[in-house]
This record gives structure tokens, C-alpha cells and sequence, in this order.
């Protein structure tokens, strides 16, 4: 099994959104910085895809296992899944400052590392335009490297306000109700709702979550899958095979009774990409809303 498949199997097993708070370091200006950073642990797709944005990859000396772009970072040690960190394995890189996702866990793991004598640094996660600034300019902050944090986000942040603007000339009506589903293990749909990185990327792209009235994940009665009425399934691809193919995807009795089911529409997207919220987010929002509208955006 690759690394990417170990990933996208963890993510469907335990993805959710949590809501830590708190973070250890030294504070400059509502941020932090790691007093060295010669050895830094990055912990968090999103958090490393920024690190080497940055061009300060050299100041990383691991990764967790949600780390999987660009290549080079295959090259690092492995400190393992984010949501289910042991405090040894990432103290046993003799890192000198801890750079962690919110929602890293569990919470006893983060416990010990923040009571550690190591740094530790949480960069706050947020599905949105905003959020996205946000985390770069945290991590500049963390790294010591400010005046290219604000570049990279002034570059993103246009790359976003362009690519969310491709949708904004579709009306409500025509645009298009979206469910993710996030895995159907024994046939049970366990679907995003709201707050979610997916909710968040359907919103972006456009579209319209069609579920909503409940945070985070679960799964779905047959009911309420026909009741949301999707015009479009999203998926992530995992590739290797681990995927839901489409056969048994539209076999699903509720799946089949939906608009979507009835077209036959599911888009599938790499999981790192399309949920990542980081450099990457703007060609994921414009991949994503050329999948859902075609010719109907402006490109």
C-alpha cells in the first residue's frame, strides 16, 4: 500500500473537525516563533505544502503521514497520522520546534508534546478564503520568514478571488447541490455536513453542500440521502482500487434515487488536493467547478 492510500484510508476511517486551541512558543504580534528553528516537525498537509511554498523546506526534518505533497517530502521521516500521534515518535526526531495542524490528536498526545520542552506551535485551520492567508502568514510567522509569508499569501489570495470567481455569475437556482460522501463501508453513507473542509469546498466551487443541519460527518438513513436530492456526488479517489467504483456507488437504493444517481454524476478528486486548504486550494476550486458547470464558467 502507497503512502498516499494509507493516507486516504486513515482520512476515511477518522476524518472529523475538531476544535483544540491553545499553542506554546514565543509570541510576536498575535503569532509565534520558534526560537530555532533548525529542526522544525510539521504536522498537517496543508502546514507542509505552505513550509515548502515558503522555500523553507530545509528548516523540516519530518512529516506526518497526511504530508504527501510535493514529492520531496517523501524523503523526510514519517512521525505518523496526525489525528492519532504518539508524543514518541515525534520527539524521537530531536526536533526543535513542533509546527502542528489544529485538529492534530489525540488530545492526550498533544497534551504531553505541549508540555514538552519543545516549542509547540498550532496554526488555527479554517475551510476558507481567509483561512487559507491565515495559516501562511502563522507559518511565515513560526519560521521566521514574514516578508515571504505576506508575498505568498498576496499571490494565493489573488489565485483564490480568481478562481472563486469563475461561479459567480450562476444563479442560485442553477447551482448545483453536491453531496461528498466521505466512504460507504457496508453500504452506510457517511456524508459532510457543515464546517467541514468539504462543505467548504463545494461553497467555493460555487455549489451548494446538500446536506446541512449537523457539523462534521456521519452517516446518512436512505432517507435522508434521497431527501437532499444531490445533482452531484464527490468522492475523493484513492486510487489502488480502495475506491467505492461506480457500479456499487449507484446500485446504493438511495444513492439511486437521487439526481445524481439517475445522471450518474460522481466527481472524484485526489483528498489531499481537493481538501488540503493550502497553496493548492485555488486549482482544486477551478477543477472542481470545470467538473461541475463545464462551459458555464468563466475560465
Amino acid at each position: 500500500m502507497s503512502n498516499t492510500q494509507r493516507l486516504l484510508r486513515s482520512a476515511a476511517l477518522g476524518l472529523s473537525v475538531l476544535l483544540a486551541t491553545g499553542t506554546a512558543g514565543v509570541s510576536v504580534e498575535g503569532a509565534t516563533v520558534f526560537p530555532d528553528r533548525a529542526r522544525v516537525a510539521s504536522v498537517g498537509g496543508s502546514i507542509t505544502e505552505i513550509v515548502y511554498a515558503l522555500g523553507e523546506e530545509k528548516a523540516l526534518v519530518a512529516r506526518d503521514s497526511t504530508s504527501v505533497y510535493p514529492e520531496a517530502v517523501f524523503k523526510l521521516p514519517d512521525v505518523g497520522y496526525m489525528r492519532a500521534l504518539s508524543p514518541e515518535g515525534v520527539l524521537s526526531v530531536n526536533p526543535t520546534g513542533i509546527l502542528a495542524l489544529e485538529g492534530s490528536g489525540p488530545k492526550e498526545a498533544i497534551d504531553v508534546l505541549k508540555k514538552a520542552s519543545v516549542p509547540y506551535i498550532q496554526v488555527p485551520e479554517g475551510f476558507s478564503h481567509d483561512g487559507i492567508l491565515q495559516k501562511i502568514r502563522v507559518v511565515g510567522k513560526a519560521l521566521g520568514a514574514d516578508a515571504k509569508a505576506e508575498a505568498l499569501a498576496a499571490d494565493v489570495g489573488k489565485q483564490l478571488s480568481d478562481a472563486e470567481a469563475l461561479t459567480k455569475d450562476i444563479a442560485a437556482p442553477e447551482r448545483k447541490r453536491v453531496l461528498f460522501i466521505l466512504s460507504m463501508q457496508g453500504g452506510k453513507i457517511l456524508a459532510s455536513g457543515n464546517h467541514t473542509a468539504a462543505d467548504g469546498i463545494i461553497s467555493l466551487a460555487g455549489a451548494v453542500n446538500a446536506v446541512e443541519g449537523y457539523p462534521g460527518y456521519k452517516q446518512l438513513t436512505d432517507e435522508a440521502a434521497i431527501t437532499a436530492k444531490p445533482d452531484v456526488i464527490l468522492m475523493m479517489d484513492r486510487g489502488g482500487g480502495t475506491a467505492v467504483p461506480d457500479d456499487e456507488l449507484f446500485a446504493h437504493p438511495a444513492i439511486a434515487s437521487t439526481p445524481a444517481g439517475q445522471a450518474k454524476r460522481v466527481i472524484r478528486m485526489d483528498g489531499a488536493y481537493l481538501l488540503g486548504f493550502g497553496p493548492r486550494t485555488a486549482a482544486a476550486i477551478k477543477d472542481l467547478a470545470v467538473a461541475l458547470y463545464g462551459d458555464a464558467v468563466k475560465k
